[in-house]
């Protein structure tokens, strides 16, 4: 989902621009200047750097539909005055800010605005029950007029003793009452500690595609805890998955984990169902019919062909409204409550929505009138009325929490420190669970994606509503902070995709292409620092998948937050080509491949370069790009054969002169000598697999997503794994490099 490669450019940090910026496609509009100066107030970027190296302004359309966006009139010069006069008195018409996110241990301040001359209080009601007094500051700014109303500005210091966690700020001005969430987040996460000094492993797999025997034709979670326990026993420290994200309640879904209907709760397709205790008390006939729906998916599960996740799912379905007609006992009933309780009203809104989602095409017009949010009077009388099946929903979310939690035990039992690594998605679709719960505080009218890059010469736009800012800020975070919660609740770590999305995002106008949209910016301090402080409560690690398009402080800020970058061996380069191992990050994954890539055998074969010419993909002719992704393997192979890694071409696994097998091999010995603290080892580069997973840019023109784990001899199943020759030789290679000697 992330764009595949990276840039640091020393200018990178200018975001606003002149009306005379090369790009520019009106300079002659008087309003301009004006534009610019408002779309920077409201942290829209007005010019940015391209993957060419070269500054693009941001046309004026592309400004006033962003704005729009965020609730910001901008059409025409009285427009735009009024809108910039607003934003500059926003902050007096309120009596506290927002939301105060503040690092442990830091001297900070907040204002406050009251009518001039009037008496105020401030203070702090922490988490933990006790009461903090705040001490009014001096302050000699100027009174100003609000709507006819002299406002003065108060400032009082917030006590630094304060601890982490979410804590109420409240202020008193003489009877009229506010207050704000005032967070408190680490200032260094601190779980990576315990890896300081050492360098540890760990696979980086698509759940989906990893079956065994005895799934139903798509990975499942028993799946990843048999796959966890295999690789903990060849020393690997973590398993790392695609994102598990809840799709649609009921076939069709979307095949894509990065486009989920729901970023905080999980996708039962993934359930095994004979893992549910429940399975076991089920009557004859019961237990007969859920054996017939397995046995109709058992050949699925060594086919080589594309995965049907309809098909599963359809059938897992049938299983699952059979077992949950089984009646519960009493400590399983409390269990369940006490899971549902504990979710909150998230959980019965999702639900909701998957039961009217089950009864409401995507375009009924119900979504767009009597359903258009949870608090609707209809959405009410559907509560009572398909009370069953909130609670089917809810059971499901249940059932995923309790496998996940038993796939997060194995891996620790097979000695991982780290464990089950999640996957966070960029963001949910459009019409999702999400984009209906949370419209409130998500921004209508423009999609994310990313502007063209050398693999994606025309740009990407992933079809997702973005956070709006202000609206998040407005909200205390709580949306962000409970996805977080439940994702993190049986992890050992989560990995960010495209985290650079914290700081900034590429926002594209309906109807506009890739190419034309632009950068929002973000409160990267409060994002990451709610990230940092849910993660140290877990007790979980956090890796930023920090490629792309970047301004240089970026990748520092999140080291200093405690938070892993990502390095990719084909991405790490400068202007003298490859960049040494030894000069790669310490707080780092370290890995030779990335899902938006072909494995390691299809790239050095020119997969991705044969698929995206095949797809209309080039900006440029195919023969310039084979040239130079020929080049610029060239450039990575010789330096491995430099270090001793790497000797001859030939050999009995050969594909255009290179033998495969021992080059992937040499390819991690290579990026084992890299100081990171963890490194990753793609699973379909463990058993030789070369078919594309995920060609960025692409929906329906290639399969993404559904392609199978398999090697050169076929499928590759979890029960064959411990004994595969190709998995056992890369484990063992990779032990070796990482404790030579051993």
């Amino acid at each position: 989902m992330a764009d595949p490669t990276y840039q640091e450019n020393p200018e990178l940090s200018s975001t606003t621009g002149n009306a005379g910026q090369p790009g520019n496609t009106d300079p002659a509009s008087p309003d301009i200047a004006l534009l610019r100066e408002l779309a920077a107030a409201h942290g829209v970027g007005t010019s940015y750097w391209g993957w060419d190296g070269a500054e693009h302004a941001v046309a004026a359309a592309t400004l006033r539909s962003v704005l729009a966006a965020l609730g910001v009139p901008a059409n025409g010069s009285e427009e735009q005055q009024r809108s910039l006069a607003e934003t500059r008195l926003a902050p007096w018409r309120r009596l506290l800010p927002p939301v105060l996110v503040l690092r442990e241990g830091q001297e900070a301040q907040v204002n406050v605005h009251v009518p001039h001359g009037a008496g105020v209080r401030v203070w702090i009601d922490a988490e933990d029950g006790a009461r903090h007094e705040a001490q009014q500051q001096e302050n000699w700014d100027e009174p100003v007029d609000v709507d006819g109303v002299l406002t003065g500005r108060a400032t009082f210091a917030i006590p630094s003793r304060l601890g982490l966690g979410w804590h109420t700020l409240m202020a008193d001005a003489e009877g009229t009452l506010a207050q704000c969430a005032l967070i408190v987040t680490p200032a260094r996460l601190q779980t990576p500690a315990r890896l300081a000094g050492r360098r540890t492993w760990g696979l980086t797999a698509q759940l989906y595609s990893v079956r065994s025997s005895r799934s139903w034709g798509i990975g499942d979670f028993a799946d990843l805890t048999d796959l966890a326990a295999v690789s903990g026993e060849q020393g690997a420290n973590f398993v790392l998955v695609n994102p598990l994200h809840a799709a649609e309640p009921a076939p069709p879904v979307e095949d894509s984990p990065y486009l989920p209907a729901t970023r905080r709760f999980f996708n039962p397709l993934y359930l095994r169902i004979e893992e549910i205790p429940e399975y076991s008390y089920l009557d004859a006939a019961g237990r007969a019919e859920v054996s017939r729906l397995a046995e109709g998916l058992a050949a699925a599960n060594r086919s080589r062909d594309l995965l049907d996740r309809n098909a599963s799912y359809a059938a897992k379905l049938a299983a699952l409204e059979l077992v949950f007609a089984v009646r519960r006992g009493p400590a399983r009933n409390k269990q369940f409550a006490d899971f549902c309780a504990g979710q909150g009203q998230g959980l019965e809104d999702f639900a909701l929505w998957c039961a009217l989602a089950e009864q409401l095409p995507p375009s009924a017009p119900e979504w767009a009138g009597a359903a258009a949010n949870p608090a609707t009077p209809y959405c009410a009388e559907q509560r009572s009325k398909l009370a069953p099946r909130i609670e089917f929903h809810r059971w499901l979310q249940w059932l995923c929490d309790q496998q996940l939690e038993a796939a997060q035990r194995s891996a620790r039992q097979s000695g991982m420190e780290i464990g089950v690594v999640h996957d966070l998605a960029v963001g949910v679709k459009h019409g999702g669970a999400d984009a209906w719960t949370l419209a409130g505080v998500l921004a209508r009218g423009v999609s994310v994606g990313a502007p063209p890059d050398m693999f994606n010469q025309q740009g990407q736009n992933w079809s997702q509503p973005p956070w709006h800012p202000g609206r998040l800020a407005e909200s205390g975070y709580a949306a962000y902070r409970d996805m977080l919660r439940t994702v993190l609740r049986h992890a050992g770590g989560i990995r960010v995709d495209h985290i650079l999305g914290l700081f900034r995002l590429w926002w594209i106008p309906e109807g506009a292409g890739p190419g034309n949209g632009t950068y929002v910016y973000y409160d990267h301090e409060a994002l990451i620092g709610i990230l940092a402080l849910e993660a140290q409560r877990a007790g979980a690690i956090v890796i930023g998948e920090d490629l792309g398009v970047f301004e240089p402080w970026v990748r520092d800020y999140l080291a200093e937050r405690g938070i892993f970058g990502t390095s990719i061996l084909w991405f790490e380069h400068d202007a003298d080509g490859p960049i040494p191992p030894e000069r790669y990050r310490e707080q780092c994954l370290t890995s030779v491949n990335t899902h938006d890539l072909p494995p390691t055998a299809g790239y050095l074969a020119g997969e991705h370069v044969t698929l995206r010419e095949s797809l209309g993909l080039l900006g440029r002719p195919v023969e310039e790009e084979r040239a130079e992704a020929a080049a610029e393997q060239e450039a990575v192979l010789s330096r491995v054969r430099e270090r001793g890694l790497l000797g001859g071409t030939g050999g009995t696994d050969s594909t255009n002169g290179i033998d495969v097998r021992a080059t992937v091999e040499a390819l991690y010995a290579y990026t084992a000598l890299a100081p990171s603290s963890l490194l990753g080892v793609a699973l379909v580069d463990a058993v030789g697999e070369s078919r594309t997973q995920n060609q960025p840019g692409t929906s329906t023109e290639y399969p993404n997503w559904r392609v199978p784990l398999a090697g050169p001899d076929g499928v590759v199943l979890i029960d064959d794994l411990a004994a595969n020759e190709r998995f056992l030789s890369l484990a063992g290679t990779v032990r070796s490099a990482l404790q030579p000697g051993s």
